[in-house]
């Protein structure tokens, strides 16, 4: 084929953009002027060697001379000495770290900077997962690349770009997300889904030089340069890491190596690890099973099982026969093999259908025996023992060849035996458009009665044969009932099909609900009507009717995927039948399930429902899972070396080993011993035992291990302290398999008392309310986002982008805000406290140092009450925006009052600022602590401010300045729209105006009586909406009257005492405060020439009278003097002013 000139370009051009690293972050936010930014970055390196010169996130338990072994139990050690042990899921080490991982590992890192401020030892610890296939198959890869290339792959020329890339038509839609499709700005249409089909390319495309990429064709050398990258990208980020800790897995590191072999054994002898045929997703390429991380499509798929019919064929459609002729011997059984998840329906087959475009194979499944399926069907049978045997599965499809191929169209009007079925005479093959190749056999039996689209496909023949190319009766069997149930009676699917108004076989919406309602109704409900089996609920009745069809041989055990796999060796992977070491968990070992779902129910902390019932649902389905592996990277089975142990396997319980690691090696690789310089030869599993509380010292381990009894006891004090894990932190993506693993082992080895305290499940990251993609340019890695924004920005930004279950957005736009805010506020900072205009007096308690030293008290409380629900983006609120605002409210009242402000205060406010957000921002925090504050020691050592408790009547008072300025100030921009609009106004904003506010001193009268009301309710503890509402509609005045008592339900509802609410008293003197306000509301208000406060005086409607209380300005009365009172004065009530503006 000739590709046109134009065309060849434009891919080589779509694949140099792809080459490119720079495009994977090209749709983001590009930012200009940088030195503001740039100050920061300077500041955060110069506190983030401070803290690692220092080891000042190292941490240590008690040791066994400050509290001797077994003297207290582990429980008071640990309530003697508060800890906390958080972790999030090791990163695994064929790349570097993106936003995504930094998001979750965010979670444990605030709560570990607020957990030191409480006092406790804190550890937070990381290791590297490198176990599994992803890295071996990238390094084989390579292998093939510096093979046919060369070292520097100068053997590959950008003219082979026409041979071995693929561009999909414009058209075709994109499915999931590959992180090695780029789009190129060069060409829009040519771009589209571009693939880099040699790992060499993709290793250019994340960056790495050309002349490096040959050495990573040796597996263990991505090893040595991911790591220290990881390291690196946390140490940037501000991470309070405990690195002596660290640990690649493997059996790189021998120490590590010797505690996943020890726990396999351990899981072997508790019976938890069995051996056994079993259905498993599995790769033919790799020739083993393929688990979840083994692939790069395909999470969460698992094994589905169906019942294989076989249906005889008796007769042939003419077409068929002719293709047929001399290719399978007379004498042959060629069967249809339909799947099914019903088998106890079969007794109402009325035919069979194809897909008429559908090309199947004819397959050769033992001596005089064929099989009609479509070759995908014929590939997965070839992994159970149907056309090869278990000790030889092909590695590839061209070892299974079909005997022939023919159409489904060809096939219609075949005669077939259909096993069970009341129609023995035979029924036909038919055809359905909706027949998919890709999901079961690509053959459908038909039973009519049960299955709403077989009954609107066998209609639809019937009424349509000629157009079909069928006879009529073939398609007019008859429908005999097969279950009977209470809803549908005993035809389900002619009765869903009318209910649901079900026309054609076009109505697939519908139709997929009335499956699963069928389905649902007929297992659960259902009861047999036929067969051996008549009288039995078909729950009981399905596996028997099933084990009755295979041991006929009219059947036989079928599995396929339930959604599509692709390995890391980009081979689509199939569903084998095989021996194999599996973890028993699920169904097959109902009390170790039912032991982790009662904890996971009752005593773990999940802090979200969605993370607790997505344990439930998955600990409900979760069966046996493959914990051995023949390729890739891991450590060896201990019973059988030619396997390796699973990487969801060997990742269970390592948080145990971070416990104890820095005691074994001092390297990520065990090469060098650790601070008990122990040898990875002296861990036999009994050490193991006795580090985890599993046994006690005796002589002869102590004889066996070489090591000393103070050093075991070492070990051990290490696990009993750190132990339990207080939060395990992870995407939501991993509840499905590694922190439903996590809890089964660690229910298993563990005693109770040991197991995870917590799991902390987060959505995934968006970037700019898009999903992060390579291939869109909306991509940041961690580096990207620190290089960018500097640590403190991007660790803000991460906390405003949200908590929940649901996904979160890392917004750029507020990272790149946060840079200026906080450069204003440390430079507010450093101005401020070199002020020497600053009221120094001993006393300094007007009201509005109150206020602010009040609502500082305010925040601090609900910032610790939101650090300690995890609620980081609620915290941010506090600590940053809500404080500085209180600061903003602070300074604007006493600059209207001609007054400086207080420096005892705003020296506190500035010490609180930096110590409530430095579990967020503890770079910026630091900075301001010791060198602005000048205190001698870093921020990281500070305990959380003990404040006092807010003062009821400042917090309200507070509340009330604010509500009453922000809604003068929203009247008087209302009217000044309007005439910008040239409507009228209520007076002319752009003149000199007086403003009245207008107070009551007390409430309305008719009030009295629906309070007596709310509060006889409340005695009876009934506030109930349907009963009150009645009573208050019998009252006569429930137009006014409803509001307001609901008005009062609302606050005794959400938590205020209820003799506040009903004895209705202000915690403050209102006409104080206002007077208070005067000086600054007519600074705020444009052309305010006066302020006059009207107190409304009397109760009766119609009969009160106003009285100036307080004033202030130019053309406004004295107080004491009466006032006319206006429409406005009739609403105020206390603590709920109004107003009014006149021109003067």
């Amino acid at each position: 084929m000739i590709v046109p000139f134009h065309r060849k370009m434009a891919t080589v051009h779509a694949v140099s953009d792809a080459l490119d690293p720079a495009n994977a972050a090209r749709s983001t936010l590009k930012l200009e002027n940088t030195e503001k930014r740039d100050t920061l970055i300077k500041i955060e390196k110069r506190y983030q060697k401070q803290w690692q010169d220092s080891d000042i996130f190292n941490a240590t338990a008690p040791s066994t001379s400050e509290v001797a072994s077994g003297s207290i139990t582990p429980s008071e050690l640990r309530k003697k000495h508060p800890k906390y042990f958080g972790t999030f899921a090791f990163p695994y080490m064929n790349g570097t770290l993106h936003a995504g991982h930094s998001f979750t590992a965010s979670k444990v890192e605030y709560t570990a900077g607020f957990a030191r401020m409480q006092g406790k030892r804190v550890l937070f610890p990381l290791g590297f997962h490198c176990t599994g296939m992803p890295i071996k198959a990238c390094a084989d890869k390579l292998t093939e690349d510096v093979r046919r290339f060369g070292k520097n792959f100068d053997g590959f020329a950008e003219e082979e770009v026409d041979r071995e890339m693929v561009l999909p038509a414009p058209t075709q839609a994109e499915t999931k997300e590959d992180i090695t499709k780029f789009t190129s700005k060069k060409s829009k249409a040519t771009a589209k889904g571009v693939k880099l089909k040699y790992q060499f390319q993709i290793m250019l495309a994340l960056g790495i030089p050309k002349e490096e990429i040959h050495k990573f064709a040796d597996a263990d050398y991505w090893l040595k340069y991911f790591p220290p990258l990881c390291k690196r990208d946390l140490n940037n980020f501000g991470a309070r890491i405990d690195w002596r800790r660290s640990f690649v897995t493997t059996d790189a590191n021998p120490y590590y190596d010797t505690f996943v072999r020890w726990q396999m054994n351990r899981l072997k002898e508790l019976n938890k690890i069995q051996y056994g045929s079993r259905y498993t997703i599995y790769s033919p390429k790799d020739g083993q099973p393929c688990m979840d991380h083994d692939r790069t499509e395909g999470e969460g798929v698992a094994p589905q099982e169906y019942t294989a019919l076989k249906l005889k064929v008796r007769k042939w459609a003419p077409e068929a026969a002719k293709i047929l002729q001399d290719k399978i011997p007379e004498s042959a059984n060629v069967y249809f093999v339909p799947a099914t998840l019903r088998p106890e329906t079969m007794y109402g087959q009325t035919c069979c259908f194809v897909g008429p475009r559908i090309t199947y194979g004819i397959f050769k499944a033992s001596k005089n025996d064929y099989y009609v399926v479509t070759k995908r069907a014929a590939w997965n049978m070839a992994f159970q023992g149907i056309f090869f045997k278990n000790d030889n599965f092909p590695r590839d499809a061209s070892e299974l060849a079909p005997v022939v191929e023919l159409t489904g169209a060809a096939v219609v009007g075949t005669l077939v035996n259909a096993p069970l079925s009341v129609h023995e005479e035979g029924v036909r093959i038919l055809p359905m458009e909706s027949v998919s190749p890709t999901k079961g056999t690509g053959v459908v039996t038909s039973v009519p009665s049960d299955s709403p689209d077989d009954y609107v496909t066998v209609t639809d023949l019937a009424k349509k044969a000629d157009y079909y190319g069928i006879k009529k009766e073939w398609a007019e069997l008859d429908i005999v009932p097969i279950v009977d149930t209470s809803s549908y009676g005993n035809q389900a699917a002619p009765f869903l099909v009318k209910k649901m108004k079900i026309n054609s076989p076009k109505d697939t919406k519908q139709l997929a609900e009335a499956k699963d309602l069928a389905y649902k109704e007929g297992y659960y409900k259902g009861t047999m009507m036929v067969g051996d089996f008549k009288g039995e609920a078909v729950e009981v009745a399905k596996p028997k009717v099933k084990a009755q069809l295979i041991q006929a041989g009219d059947a036989f055990d079928y599995a396929e995927p339930n959604g599509h796999v692709v390995s890391r060796s980009a081979d689509e992977c199939v569903v084998a039948y095989l021996g194999q070491w599996f973890l028993n968990y699920g169904e097959n070992d109902p009390a170790w399930r039912d032991q982790v779902l009662d904890y996971v129910k009752n005593d773990m902390e999940t802090f979200s429902s969605e993370t607790k019932n997505g344990f439930e649902k998955n600990l409900e389905w979760l069966n046996r899972w493959a914990c051995a592996r023949t390729y890739g990277l891991g450590s060896k089975l201990p019973w059988e070396p030619k396997f390796l142990v699973e990487s969801l396997s060997d990742s269970t319980i390592y948080m145990s080993y971070y416990t104890v690691a820095h005691l074994l090696h001092s390297d990520t690789f065990g090469s060098q011993p650790g601070l008990l310089d122990i040898k990875p030869e002296q861990l036999m599993d009994e050490v193991w035992d006795y580090i985890f509380c599993r046994r006690e010292i005796s002589d002869e381990l102590l004889k066996a291990s070489g090591i000393s009894k103070a050093d075991l006891q070492t070990m051990r004090r290490e696990f009993e302290y750190w132990y339990p894990l207080d939060v395990r932190t992870s995407g939501k993506d991993l509840i499905p398999n590694h922190l439903t693993f996590f809890l089964y082992i660690h229910t298993a080895l563990f005693s109770r008392e040991f197991w995870p305290s917590g799991v902390r499940a987060n959505g995934h990251l968006m970037l700019n309310g898009e999903k992060m993609s390579k291939s869109t340019g909306n991509f940041l890695t961690l580096n990207d986002a620190i290089t960018k924004y500097g640590a403190d920005a991007t660790r803000i930004a991460l906390a405003d982008a949200g908590d929940g279950f649901e996904d979160a957005n890392f917004e750029e736009t507020v990272a790149n805000q946060i840079i200026l805010r906080m450069y204003t506020l440390k430079e507010w900072c450093e101005d401020v406290i070199a002020d020497t205009s600053l009221r120094t007096s001993a006393t300094f308690k007007n009201l509005w140092d109150s206020l602010f030293e009040n609502e500082m008290h305010t925040l601090v409380h609900q910032a610790y009450t939101h650090y300690a629900a995890t609620d980081y983006k609620f915290a941010l609120k506090s600590v940053l925006y809500d404080f500085t605002s209180a600061r903003d409210f602070y300074r604007e009242a006493l600059a209207a009052a001609s007054m400086p402000m207080h420096r005892d205060l705003v020296t506190a406010y500035i010490s609180l600022q930096a110590l409530i957000i430095s579990p967020i921002a503890p770079h910026w925090a630091d900075y301001i602590w010791q060198e602005v504050l000048h205190k001698p020691t870093t921020i990281q050592n500070a305990l959380w401010p003990d404040v006092p408790q807010p003062d009821a009547g400042l917090t309200a008072a507070y509340t009330y300045i604010r509500a009453i300025s922000s809604a003068i100030t929203s009247a008087e921009g209302h009217q000044i729209r309007k005439k910008s609009k040239g409507k009228a106004t209520q007076y002319d904003p752009e003149q000199p105006k007086r403003l009245t506010i207008y107070t009551a001193s007390a409430f309305p009268s008719w009030q009295q009586k629906y309070i007596d009301l709310v509060r006889d309710f409340h005695a009876k503890s009934s506030l109930e909406d349907k009963s009150l509402n009645a009573e208050v509609g019998r009252m006569g005045e429930g137009k006014k009257a409803m509001p307001f008592v609901q008005g009062l339900k609302k606050r005794i509802q959400t938590g205020e005492k209820a003799e506040d609410v009903f004895e209705r008293k202000l915690a403050f003197e209102e006409t104080d405060v206002l007077g208070q306000m005067l000086r600054g509301l007519r600074k705020t208000v444009p052309r305010c020439k006066g302020v006059e406060v009207v107190e409304v005086v009397g109760e009766e409607e119609g009969k009160k009278t106003g009285r100036i209380v307080v004033s202030d300005g130019e053309g406004v009365g004295e107080k004491g003097k009466d006032r006319e009172l206006l429409g406005a004065a009739e609403s105020a009530v206390p603590g709920g002013p109004t107003f009014y503006f006149e021109n003067v």
